[in-house]
This record gives structure tokens, sequence and C-alpha cells, in this order.
């Protein structure tokens, strides 16, 4: 491996819709601590709403000044600190974005991403560095081992996208007798449909006001039919059901119209999840849900162990997260990949190194 340098430059959000970049230092690893070469990073879109355009978090769950940004990083272990149990130099890995405290209840359970701990609960790209610059320092409890057969670009999708879906998808069951319908076909919609077919949906339908999100979901192939959002959609879906509507609805597009289309487009006994964070919803709970035994459920992020799982399982069903990314940018060029994601017309957006860069 080349010899790592003492410094390096990174790219921070200042919270007015720019990206800036400056020098940082590489740090001594401590007590359990790995230095990974960063090989690709993915923009989510909470870091468009919660830190690009401002910053909307407070105290410990606010972004901090100047923190290297990107919470979806891929890379390989180049350097190992002591007391390190499994993982070694050499090996590919993936971030789960929470750096939990480790003894609460929750990070007991795997979901660092609910730690309570005020002191020890640091996001990477929020309270910790993160993924937008050439070299990530993590800690080892963090790390999910990321096999030959999946590329860089599909582990840096795993934990916050796809992750994010697959929690939300086992909590409502999804299988060959579902229908399933898909509201909002940004990243995470579109990394739903995708995850939805390979569990074995026997319909899949994808929803969204973006006509060039609509035409990525009809060129991978990923839905059946692409419904455009609008008062017509419910009416839609339920003609392509039977009239009887689906059996599961994934919410993804954090509107409130769209979330209203989720639920009433659901049938009754349906269940539906809610992963698009942000905004309302409104409904009129006995006819939409009480009346027809209707269940939402709430999904936030997932835990590291059914991340784990999730590696297993792209690799069994042959399935490549990266499909989605349909841009990449080098680093310098950090402020247009960041811009092209805010403007909500592309799917995913990498920042690339080294190899990852070149496909």
């Amino acid at each position: 491996m080349s010899k790592i340098p003492k410094t390096m430059v990174g790219a921070y959000l200042p919270g007015d819709s720019t990206v800036k970049f400056k020098k940082y230092a590489i740090p001594e690893l401590g007590h359990g601590e790995v230095l990974i070469k960063t090989k690709a990073c993915t923009i989510c879109g909470s870091d468009i709403r919660c830190i690009y355009h401002e910053h909307l978090g407070k105290g410990p769950e606010g972004y901090q000044k100047e923190m290297v940004a990107g919470h979806e990083p891929a890379g390989q272990i180049v350097k190992c600190g002591p007391g390190l149990r499994r993982f070694k130099e050499g090996d590919r890995v993936v971030i789960y974005h929470i750096s939990g405290c480790g003894v609460c209840n929750d990070c007991r359970r795997g979901y660092m991403i609910s730690c309570t701990s005020e002191k020890y609960r640091k996001a990477y790209g929020w309270q910790r560095n993160g993924g937008m610059a050439p070299y990530i320092v993590a800690e080892e409890k963090d790390l999910v081992l990321l096999p030959d057969a999946l590329s860089y670009a599909d582990g840096a999708q795993v934990a916050c996208g796809f992750g994010t879906v697959y929690e939300g998808l086992l909590k409502i069951g999804i299988s060959g007798s579902d229908a399933v319908l898909v509201t909002g076909l940004g990243p995470v919609g579109l990394a739903a449909l995708q995850l939805c077919k390979a569990m074995g949906a026997s319909l899949t339908i994808g929803t969204d006001v973006s006509e060039a999100r609509m035409k990525i979901a009809k060129r991978l192939k990923l839905a059946d039919h692409v419904v455009p959002a609008g008062p017509d959609a419910v009416a839609q879906v339920k003609a392509l059901t039977g009239g009887l509507g689906v059996e599961r609805a994934v919410e993804c597009s954090a509107n409130d119209k769209g979330r209203l289309a989720a639920i009433q487009a659901a049938r009754k006994w349906g269940k539906i999840v809610f992963i698009g964070e942000g905004g309302p919803v409104h409904f009129n709970p006995s006819p939409d849900i009480i009346h027809d035994q209707k269940t939402i459920y709430g999904s936030w992020v997932t835990s590291i162990w059914l991340m784990e799982e999730l590696v297993e399982r792209l690799v069994r069903w042959g399935l490549h997260p990266d499909k989605l990314i349909t841009h990449r940018f080098p680093l310098e060029k950090a402020s247009e990949a960041y811009a092209l994601m805010a403007g909500g017309q592309c799917g995913k957006v990498a920042v690339c190194f080294d190899e990852e860069l070149k496909k």
C-alpha cells in the first residue's frame, strides 16, 4: 500500500448551499480504530435537507462546524490501531454511519442510530469526520465486511440507503403474494423497488412527480408500472390491482400528498411503511386506516447486524446498488455533486476515488 500522508484535503458543508474545502490532519489511531482509504461516498437526501442548505440539527445531533461531510462511505483499511479483534489491513469495508456508545439498550440491539448517549453518539459526516476526503478514521465496531462480489460504490449505499429500506421492508414483510407501491422515486424509492423485486414482490408500482426519476425507474426496469403522482394516482394504482389496492406501500417521498397516496392506495389489511423523512401528513383516521384495518409503520435506518445480513443477501440475489448511480464526481468537484443531488432530478450521486472514479 502507498505511503499515508500526514494531511489531506476534505470537503465540508457551511450550510449555505455551497461546499468548502480545507486541509485536515490524519490523526494517529486510538484503541480499536482503523484508517480507511475512501473509495466511494454517496450523497444522502438528509445531507441536502439537514446540512447543505442549512444546518437544521441542534446540540449533539447537529452538524459540527467544518466536519468532513459524507455519511455513506466505503473503502479499504490501510492502517490498524491497537486492540482490533476482527478486521485487518487490506479488508474492504462499509461503515455504519453512526458510532454509538455501545452499551445503551439501543446500541446493544445493534441500532446505534438510536443511541441515547449525548456524549458518545457521533454520526460520521455530522459529528465526526466522514467520507468526503481521501481517508476516514473509523471504529472497528462500526464496520461491515464488503465481499469481493460487490463494488465499493455498491457498499457505499448499504448503510443509509439500502439498509434503511431493507429494515422498512422487513417490518411490513414482502413476498410473492404482494403488490407493492413505492411513493417517491428518489434514490431511496429506487432502492425500495430494487429490493422489493429481489424479495419476491409479484407486482411493483412506482409514483413520483419527477419525470426524470420516473424515467430512471423505467430504464432500469425496477417497476412494472410507473404512475405520475397527482389526483388520479390512487385510482390508477387500484385499477392495476383489480380495484383493491396494494398489499404493501412504501412511502419514500416525505411529501404530504405522497404519504396520503400510500395510505389510500393500500387495500384492506394492508401495511404501509413510512421511510421518507421531513414534513407532515394529513389523513382521516377512520376511512383511511381504522375501518380498513390498515397498519402504518415508521422505520429509521437499520441495525448493524441487518446491514451485515443485507450485504450477504445482495450477493445472493446478484443485486448491485451501484446501478442507481447516475453521476460520479472526483472530490474536487464535490460542489457540482451536491448541487446536482439538491436539484432532485437524478439518481444517486457519488464522490469517488481511484478505481471507482474510472467506472
